[in-house]
């Protein structure tokens, strides 16, 4: 009886794909998975690399070697003097009268400007969350001002400040206030009058830009929890304390730091509203002088750059310590409110 021989098995077996094997199929597969694997790993650190690299050489840097600078005696009329100074450049500050008067004039000025800044830019947020007509137009020109050249504005804010020709005195004048000619208000004669013309044009600026911040927060509240409010009787102003407050707290909280910041470093409106602007005086004596106008003259006026290096870091840690005071008031004002 013939018997049947079995087939020789075949000598080479294709590999299955994905399980080993050196085919161009699986080379290329492997290529895919570098390339996949290299793109969830390292690219999102190479996107942010050009932040970090210009963060670096124009914030770090010049903040490290600023505070080298704070400890140096570093003249530029008199290169003669010992290389280091120590803290005495900082031990300074605390007899300097200057300074104090700087530090009285920003704190004033700040006050002025950011607490009515806010609580209007805030006010006319809610206005504009309602249904107006020509609603686009109406947020659009509240931008304005923001969008305006600084020292454009600035220029025609010390026109309509003026003593003699100015329209604020115009202004308050058919109104009781003040008067014409010898009578009119000299702003640039004493403390309260120029800070609150400084404070005018900072408010006139900013408030455009924080409203629409708080309108876009505003724009996230669901409507039913208005409507639901109106039926228990909450007004229009208790809903905005009540509700509208505590609800965008995240943006409440970042524009206070923000104008906190930008408050403490005023230096362009101070600056130009002294018509002799170059002097950085702030006024004759040193009425509305900023600490950021006595930094500039300090180090480009009187060219002691290290004395300057060493107000900017004080400067420095007083916003730091002023914004984390105003975050923390925020924060429980806001959470007091719920």
């Amino acid at each position: 009886m013939p018997t049947t021989r079995a087939a020789p098995a075949p000598s080479g077996r294709r590999a299955a794909p994905g399980r080993g094997g050196s085919g161009p199929d699986e080379r290329r597969l492997t290529w895919r998975n570098r390339l996949h694997r290299f793109d969830m790993r390292y690219m999102p650190y190479l996107m942010i690399a050009p932040f970090f690299l210009l963060f670096i050489v124009f914030g770090l840097f010049p903040l490290a070697f600023n505070g080298v600078v704070s400890l140096r005696n570093y003249r530029l009329d008199d290169p003669t003097l010992p290389y280091w100074a120590g803290v005495e450049n900082f031990t300074r500050l605390l007899g300097d009268e200057d300074f104090w008067n700087a530090l009285y004039n920003t704190f004033g000025i700040f006050l002025l400007s950011s607490v009515p800044q806010l609580l209007l830019a805030l006010l006319v947020a809610s206005v504009l969350n309602r249904k107006l007509r020509a609603q686009t137009w109406w947020r659009v020109s509240i931008l304005l001002p923001y969008v305006t050249p600084i020292v454009a504005s600035t220029m025609v804010f010390s026109a309509f400040f003026s003593r003699s020709y100015g329209m604020a005195n115009w202004l308050l004048a058919s109104v009781g206030i003040g008067g014409t000619g010898d009578a009119a208000i000299d702003w640039r004669a004493d403390k309260p009058h120029s800070w609150i013309a400084i404070a005018t044009m900072v408010n006139w600026k900013w408030i455009g830009y924080n409203a629409l911040l708080y309108l876009a927060a505003m724009q996230s509240i669901p409507r039913d929890v208005y409507e639901a409010a109106a039926i228990d009787g909450a007004g229009p102003w208790k809903q905005l304390w009540r509700i509208t407050v505590p609800m965008i707290q995240p943006v409440v909280v970042f524009t206070v730091v923000l104008s906190t910041i930008g408050g403490l470093q005023l230096f362009t409106e101070p600056m130009l509203f002294d018509l002799n602007a170059q002097a950085a005086t702030g006024g004759p004596d040193g009425e509305w002088q900023t600490i950021a106008q006595l930094i500039y003259k300090v180090g480009w006026k009187d060219l002691n750059l290290g004395y300057a290096a060493a107000m900017s870091w004080a400067l420095f840690v007083i916003i730091l310590l002023v914004a984390g005071i105003n975050t923390l008031l925020t924060n429980r004002l806001s959470g007091g409110r719920r």
